[in-house]
């Protein structure tokens, strides 16, 4: 049993949240503008002041390990590995697309409908998976470039549920197949990440704090700035 720090900073969401024996005390979410550079240390501190916890009284730090956005995942990864250094604690590693999918999964009764989790990359690309009810790896973590022959085998024989903030640009050319199901507003959240940060500490499925890197997929490409 656990009182554990979970930390997400994949995509446009900053969100920290704060959970005892796999229980949610706390949590602090903010959809912005990858603001979080400036907001992921205030939100931590929050969390625990609400909980009524210090950060010494922690006894693992959790972070979304991607993949995602390049710089906020940088940033997520460097603060845990900071915290679990100084404080001499555990560093947990939650893969983005399995607890988004475990989401959803957990309330389906269908053993034939499949999840896909899509998190957004550039133009049609995303950054995807497919698992089954029980939260197993059907399709392995890849980027995707979607087109009207995307997960047509699997589509062949499953309902296939696709989510996420990469999701919503899909949609006109995957919902062609009647076996598509578009669920919007589902959003990367530490509150989501409660349950398998909790089972990896069970299971002392801890990272190597000084070697471990997030799931990037692509290298980074800085943007260019604007002409004045």
């Amino acid at each position: 049993m656990a009182l554990i720090l979970n930390l997400e900073t994949s995509t446009t969401v900053c969100s920290v949240s704060l959970a005892k024996d796999g229980c949610l005390l706390s949590f602090k979410d903010l959809n912005g503008d990858y603001s979080h550079a400036e907001n992921l240390t205030l939100f931590i501190e929050d969390v625990l002041k609400q909980a009524n916890f210090g950060l010494t009284d922690v006894d693992a730090i959790a972070v979304s390990k991607g993949p995602g956005s390049y710089t906020g995942l940088r940033i997520g990864v460097s603060t845990a590995k900071g915290l679990c250094y100084s404080l001499d604690k555990p560093l947990i590693a939650i893969d983005t697309l399995q607890y988004l999918s475990l989401t959803l999964s957990q309330k389906e009764e269908n053993n034939n409908v499949l999840f896909c989790p899509m998190l957004d990359a550039r133009r049609m690309e995303v950054y995807c998976a497919i698992y089954d009810r029980w939260n197993n790896c059907i399709k392995e973590t890849s980027a995707e470039i979607i087109d009207e022959f995307s997960f047509a085998d699997l589509l062949k024989i499953h309902k296939i549920v696709f989510f996420g903030d990469g999701a919503e640009k899909c949609k006109s050319v995957l919902l062609q197949n009647e076996n598509s199901i578009f669920v919007d507003n589902v959003l990367t959240s530490g509150k989501s990440m409660v349950q398998l940060s909790e089972k990896a500490f069970l299971n002392k499925q801890f990272e190597n704090v000084a070697y471990f890197e997030p799931l990037y997929l692509k290298d980074f490409i800085a943007g260019k700035k604007k002409q004045a």
